[in-house]
């Protein structure tokens, strides 16, 4: 656990009377859990493939089995991997705070494994599938030998739901995250790199909205310069000593 000298007296007092708390999470929480970033290097069968290849619109449509079984290998690499002590300190400072929004760009769902409630994923969820061509929700299809396989519902070929690169972020998920940004008055920006957008200027309407905002996070970030706190670690020491000073 993180040595409580290290978290300043001024954001203990800060998070004791904070009313509406955002916390935007991104890879690094989910890699203290074994989940590989998109940084990682690829391994096994995947070496040769970079995901930024893989994660696209036009790489589905150009081989769509090999996106799917890309898909599948980290489905089951999330299933294995277990959410961590961060992951578990946020569901208690949900549970301890007035209001606490949770907002990731995590797809893997560890969030709502560990227990958060009500989680804003903006990247979707690649533990859920739909329709490529209707974007329909699809929970079951009769068994196939078909990869992928295709839409109970209008024959269409099924695919992750997650955002890939080169699609927009659902209008609606969105605007739950801006509205829920705007109205907060403590941000935490923990275990991202502050690049990916639109998630990356969350912190900054923050800011612009008045908020105090926190960045966790072992290395500088764009933001870190404009975060009104810095603290230079890992979430899963970090959030577990910010619970024990403010609640124990």
């Amino acid at each position: 656990m993180m040595n409580d000298e290290l978290i300043p007296a001024e954001l203990i007092q800060i998070l004791r009377t904070a009313r509406r708390v955002v916390v935007s999470t991104g890879a690094g929480t989910s890699a203290e859990s074994g989940v590989p970033t998109f940084r990682d290097a690829q391994t096994g069968l995947w070496a040769r493939y970079k995901p930024t290849e893989l994660a696209t619109p036009a790489a589905f449509r150009r081989n769509p089995r090999l996106v799917w079984e890309w898909y599948a290998w980290r489905r089951e690499l999330v299933t294995k991997a277990a959410p961590n002590p961060g992951h578990l300190a946020l569901v208690q400072m949900q549970a301890l705070m007035p209001e606490l929004t949770l907002i990731t760009q995590n797809v893997d769902g560890l969030h709502q494994r560990a227990g958060s409630q009500q989680v804003i994923e903006l990247h979707g969820n690649l533990t859920r599938t739909k329709c490529a061509d209707n974007g329909y929700l699809v929970d079951s299809w009769p068994p196939t030998e078909d990869v992928p396989p295709h839409c109970p519902h209008c024959g269409g070929l099924l695919r992750p739901n997650v955002v890939w690169f080169g699609e927009s972020l659902p209008e609606e998920t969105l605007f739950q995250a801006r509205a829920a940004v705007r109205q907060g008055d403590l941000f935490f920006s923990i275990g991202t790199s502050s690049f990916v957008q639109p998630a990356a200027s969350l912190p900054f309407e923050a800011l612009d909205s008045g908020a105090k905002v926190v960045e966790i996070n072992p290395d500088r970030t764009p933001l870190t310069a404009h975060a009104h706190f810095a603290l230079y670690g890992k979430a899963g020491e970090i959030l577990p000593t910010l619970v024990k000073l403010i609640w124990s």
